[in-house]
């Protein structure tokens, strides 16, 4: 149904909401109850000076009456419509199949009941938070090496005051001296004990808030980079910030860091200019092979040119993953539906990692990330050797990815020229993924394959 066709809809309930008589409200506007009954019934277009004196005597803006309820709130309900786990879980919860949610009357639901739709779509980013607040939690549990420390620490010393009050308890008269030790030394080890979990609950309570959890120099530099949406438009001037009164790169580590990147991107930069850019992209859009082609540059500079690109109109986003030959992962952009794990081992389904197999060659796949609806991903990688140091120097290589959503571009193809893959194994669906090196922690979840 458009917009258009729920106009009358809206005015009868505003007058209804007002206690207001049909006729009554027909004779204030001066036309007849018969046809103002036709425009609520929305048998009659609506528009101009009528609207606005309608709008008038319901005392609300003219906007109210032909627009509905507002964009934000109207893409809140289609994205929940859209997740209908959490109808299928109420359904189980009263041993009933739940009927699906209406979609199509999102907005009629919106303009009716403002207030419940926005507690549903206030429900549904609260949902979507924990959900994500939860694959950090476990990708932590699983990989990270602090948190590993931290509870070895903690049961160590758990052990420590258990083996000393034993020993208080069960070994009878003790000399005064020993005594004296034993009870020093539990006291010592309550006191790291009670500092060592006050530290990791504030560390746990801090998961999801990555800029008061940045635990490596990598983690500063893209934290840094993603309070600029990623884009650094000195470079495009030639320039490079001034990483001395940059905020969020506080160790000299990331500071490093921070500057080997800009010089690199600088380089790129004056080698594929931002108009030169903006012509291939109105050309043939964000095709890596098409830049390095155009400007002379390599594929993985042409990637990291595309997902380093100011935010534009109309221009689509891009997310960047780059790993070294182990496969672990030494930059992430993410995209919306599709982040790199921060900690441990990704997807080995990725186009990086199989990029990895074959140095030189490039590679171009579909993706599809699991969930509800699946998404979609243009993917380009290659990975490429490093120059090296020496004539005798060790081999060391870089794969690099750029993707893009699917639904912001024109693509064409077949369900079975898809690759299924995940974010990592803990937190993927895909049950009888080859690759899989580890159960789920989300296998009942709809969308298994």
């Amino acid at each position: 149904m458009t917009r258009s066709a729920l106009t009358g809809t809206r005015i009868r309930e505003r007058r209804t909401l007002r206690g207001i008589r049909q006729a009554d409200l027909a004779k204030r506007v001066g036309i007849s109850p018969a046809y103002l009954n036709l425009i609520e019934h929305n048998r009659r277009r609506i528009g101009g000076k009528l609207l606005v004196d309608l709008a008038r005597e319901l005392e609300v803006e003219p906007s109210a009456l032909s627009e509905g309820a507002d964009a934000p709130l109207l893409e809140g309900l289609q994205e929940a419509a859209s997740n209908p786990p959490f109808a299928m879980a109420a359904g189980r919860r009263e041993g009933k199949a739940a009927p699906p949610p209406e979609a199509a009357r999102a907005e009629e639901f919106a303009g009716r009941f403002p207030g419940w739709a926005a507690l549903v779509v206030g429900q549904r980013d609260r949902i979507t938070a924990l959900e994500r607040r939860v694959e950090a939690l476990n990708d932590r549990l699983a990989h990270d090496p602090f948190l590993s420390d931290a509870l070895h620490e903690v049961l160590s010393t758990v052990t420590a005051i258990r083996s000393t009050a034993g020993i208080l308890n069960g070994m009878g008269e003790i000399d005064p001296d020993w005594q004296a030790r034993f009870h020093r030394n539990l006291y010592e080890d309550s006191q790291r004990l009670a500092e060592g979990a006050q530290a990791l609950v504030s560390y746990l309570d801090n998961v999801g808030k990555s800029d008061e959890t940045l635990s490596s120099p990598l983690d500063e530099l893209e934290a840094w980079l993603a309070a600029r949406d990623f884009a650094l438009p000195e470079l495009e001037r030639g320039q490079i910030p001034d990483l001395r009164e940059e905020e969020g790169l506080r160790s000299p580590a990331a500071l490093a860091l921070a500057q080997s990147w800009l010089l690199r991107a600088r380089a790129e930069a004056e080698r594929m200019p931002l108009p030169m850019v903006e012509e291939v992209l109105a050309a043939q859009g964000p095709d890596p092979a098409a830049l390095a082609q155009a400007t002379g540059a390599d594929l993985p500079a042409a990637m990291r040119r595309l997902a380093s690109l100011p935010p534009g109109e109309g221009r689509v986003p891009t997310g960047l993953a780059i790993c070294d030959g182990s496969g672990a992962l030494t930059f992430r952009k993410p995209l919306d539906g599709f982040a790199p794990p921060r900690f441990g081992a990704a997807c080995p389904l990725w186009p990086l990692y199989q990029a990895l197999l074959r140095p030189m060659v490039p590679i171009r796949r579909v993706v599809e990330q699991p969930g509800e609806p699946a998404r979609r991903y243009l993917a380009y990688a290659i990975c490429q050797p490093q120059r090296p140091a020496r004539f005798d120097g060790p081999e060391v290589v870089e794969a690099t990815m750029l993707f893009l959503p699917a639904e912001r571009l024109a693509l064409s193809v077949r369900d079975d020229e898809v690759q299924g893959v995940g974010t990592s194994c803990r937190v993927c669906a895909r049950a009888a993924c080859p690759a899989r090196r580890e159960p789920s922690m989300v296998t009942d979840l709809p969308g298994e394959s």
